[in-house]
Formats: structure tokens, C-alpha cells, sequence
């Protein structure tokens, strides 16, 4: 492939086999998809991804959840168990950059497309796999969000102090798992890039959410103390959480000695900043019940927007805690839609990529697509173009 010029995505050209399903995989190939790469997304007959019926709310036949990480991709109905579809899977395998799976370990083998068997036929591969846990017993479970949240431990520190373990409102630890995919596939690419060889790669779900402890698994391999939830406030930090205002609820964020005594300021009341119990934020930690007691009196006394203008003004970090709804009415949440035209489930509004590159907008894009949209589209694309070798797309 030609250097692409500067107005065109950098993965223009890439071809990826997606043999993905739920959330982490398609998130992982969403990314590659947004950066201009061809996603041939293969799927089983008539039921497809699961998320296609994880609904209501449904446009047409498919589930806003499908349609949330599944745009720029194309669909073919394949059955691996079928000799003719496994040809069909094994062309498009010989004919990509790139291939991600996020079935249980053993199941690709089972279909004859395990890194062994499909290297040979394509030594420049880069093979993503996304399995529930790298190595143990374990390795053969299920990976849901669900469960990686409580094996992982984050369950254990989300919600309010004393209460049950509570999961977090958005599967985060299969996102996060898809965003170390696409990272762990494009340096694999790079390191193609100078030797022609591709690799197997691989990317936890359970691994990649106990990375994502940072902090809280830190607190506990250094400080020895369990980490416990703590409701809104931070475990290092204070004062960093939620507060609540006449009217509603804000957050601040003083993460410092300097901003705690700007927000002591704007809150006119400049003397907590010189109380020997708060002088440091390692004392505010140790006096935080006294501190936040006193904030939360304070803070009753006036609405949500008057203490965010004024520890905006101030310099110091706050935000309102708004409802969904009330994002996407602010002109920054506007910011972050995009208008896709589809004329299979009409026009749809999806949240964009947040990946930029310079003043560059994004053009448009494809809609998430309907299963087995692209089945004859596919299969002529197999018949013109020839399996790669090397792992080097030619011009």
C-alpha cells in the first residue's frame, strides 16, 4: 500500500478478521475500524453477534448495544462448522493484516484456525487473542464484565462504604480490555513493519482489569491495608468527591496543597487552608471526616452552579454530576455525536471516536451493519484479490 497522505486514516488499507462477539473484541476492532481499517466482522447465521438482541431499546431487528461499538465494519453469515463457510473464513483469514477472536481457548483451534494452523498460511498475521485469563485453570472460563469486575476486585471497592459490592453503570473492564487489544495489535503491526513477521498476541480480560486497579492494587502491595469502598471520595486524595449543594450534587477536585487552598478561598472561607489538621493532604487525609463535615455545610447553603462557577473561576477542578440526557444537551457533549446515515435501521446518532489528529474532523461513517450485509460483497472480494505472504500489502 502507498504512504497514505495526511487527509486519509492511518489503518487505510489494513484488512482485519473479526471473529469477535459482546463487547471487548468489537471494541477492540471498532477502534481499528474508526482508524480506516477494513473490519470484515464474521458472524453466525441468523442470531449473529449476541448483542444484536441485547435489548429494548431496538432499531429494527438489532439492539442499540450492537449498534454502539460496530460501525465501519462489514457482515458475513458464516458456520464454522460447515466445510464450504470455513473456506470462506479461512480466504478472508489468508487475505488480512490482522485477526482478533475472543472465543474461549480451544474453540478456534476446534474450527482449525488456531494461530498455528493460520500462520502458516499467512506468516505476516497478527493474531489477537482476548481470553478470560492468560494462564491457570481458569484460563477455560467465561470472561463477562460482570464476573471480571468481581474476581478482579473492583466490585469489592465500588459503592458506599459498609454496603454490598456494587458493579460499575458501563461494562469498563471490557472496554478497557478492547483499548489494550487495539494497542497490543497496533505495535505488533509496527514491529511487522521492520522484520515482515507477524505474531500471536494475546490480552486478558481478568489481567487487563487487575492492571486497571493501578492505585487501589498499589495501596495494597505497598501499604499493606486491603482497599474498602469509599462511596465518592478518593483513597489518597482530599478533598476529591462528591458533594452535595442545595440543589444537587457536584464533584471537586483539589488534588493538591495549592488547590485546596484556592477552593478554601472560593468557599470564603481561606482559614481552612491555615488549620494545622488540613495543611497538607496527607493531614487531610488523616483529619478527612472533620474537613468534610465542615465542606458539607457549607456547600448547603448555595446551588450546584454557583459552587462550580465559582471553583471554576477559582482554578479549581469541579463539575456538576449530570444525568445522560443532560450530556448530550451541552454543547461539549454535542460535540461528541455524529450523524450516521443508514438506510437499513435510519439515520442513527452514535458517539464518534475521540481520537483526533490535528485540526483533522472525521469524514463520514459506515453504519453498523445489518447481519450478513456484506456477504456478496465479501466473497467477490476474496475471488479479485490474492491470500498475502509476507505480511506487505503492495501498492
Amino acid at each position: 500500500m502507498n504512504k497514505a497522505d495526511s487527509s486519509s486514516k492511518p489503518l487505510v488499507g489494513l484488512v482485519v478478521a473479526d471473529f469477535t462477539r459482546i463487547l471487548a473484541g468489537p471494541m477492540c476492532t471498532m477502534v481499528l475500524a474508526d482508524l480506516g481499517a477494513d473490519v470484515i466482522k464474521i458472524e453466525r447465521p441468523v442470531i449473529g453477534d449476541d448483542t444484536r438482541t441485547w435489548g429494548p431499546p431496538f432499531v429494527d431487528d438489532d439492539a442499540a448495544y450492537f449498534l454502539s461499538i460496530n460501525r465501519n465494519k462489514r457482515s458475513i453469515e458464516l458456520d464454522l462448522t460447515a466445510d464450504d463457510d470455513a473456506k470462506v473464513a479461512r480466504d478472508i483469514i489468508e487475505r488480512s493484516d490482522v485477526l482478533v477472536e475472543n472465543f474461549r481457548p480451544g474453540v478456534m483451534d476446534k474450527f482449525g484456525f488456531a494461530y498455528t494452523d493460520v500462520s502458516v498460511l499467512n506468516p505476516g498475521l497478527v493474531y489477537c487473542s482476548m481470553p478470560a485469563y492468560l494462564s491457570g485453570d481458569q484460563r477455560n472460563l467465561p470472561g463477562y464484565d460482570l464476573l471480571m469486575q468481581a474476581a478482579s476486585g473492583f466490585m469489592s471497592i465500588t459503592g458506599e462504604t459498609g454496603r454490598e459490592p456494587v458493579k460499575m453503570g458501563v461494562a469498563l473492564l471490557d472496554v478497557i480490555s478492547g483499548l489494550y487489544g487495539a494497542v497490543a495489535i497496533l505495535s505488533a503491526l509496527r514491529d511487522r513493519d521492520k522484520g515482515g513477521q507477524g505474531r500471536l498476541v494475546e490480552v486478558g480480560l481478568f489481567e487487563a482489569s487487575v492492571a486497571s486497579l493501578v492505585n487501589q492494587a498499589a495501596n495494597y502491595l505497598m501499604g499493606s491495608e486491603v482497599p474498602v469502598a469509599t462511596g465518592n471520595s478518593h483513597p489518597n486524595i482530599v478533598p476529591y468527591q462528591g458533594f452535595s449543594a442545595s440543589n444537587g450534587r457536584f464533584v471537586l477536585a483539589a488534588a493538591n496543597d495549592k488547590l485546596f487552598r484556592a477552593a478554601a478561598t472560593a468557599m470564603n472561607r481561606s482559614e481552612l487552608a491555615d488549620d494545622a489538621r488540613f495543611a497538607s493532604n496527607g493531614k487531610r487525609v488523616a483529619h478527612r471526616a472533620e474537613l468534610i463535615e465542615e465542606m458539607e455545610e457549607i456547600f448547603m447553603s448555595q446551588p450546584v452552579d454557583y459552587w462550580v462557577d465559582a471553583f471554576v473561576r477559582a482554578g479549581v477542578p469541579a463539575a456538576p454530576v449530570r444525568t445522560i440526557d443532560q450530556v448530550f444537551a451541552s454543547p461539549e457533549g454535542l460535540s461528541t455525536l455524529m450523524n450516521v446515515a443508514d438506510s437499513n435501521h435510519g439515520p442513527l446518532r452514535l458517539v464518534r471516536s475521540p481520537i483526533r489528529y490535528g485540526e483533522q474532523v472525521d469524514g463520514e461513517a459506515k453504519p453498523p451493519p445489518t447481519l450478513g450485509r456484506h456477504q456478496a460483497e465479501v466473497l467477490e472480494w476474496i475471488t479479485k484479490s490474492e491470500p498475502l505472504r509476507t505480511g506487505q500489502r503492495g501498492g
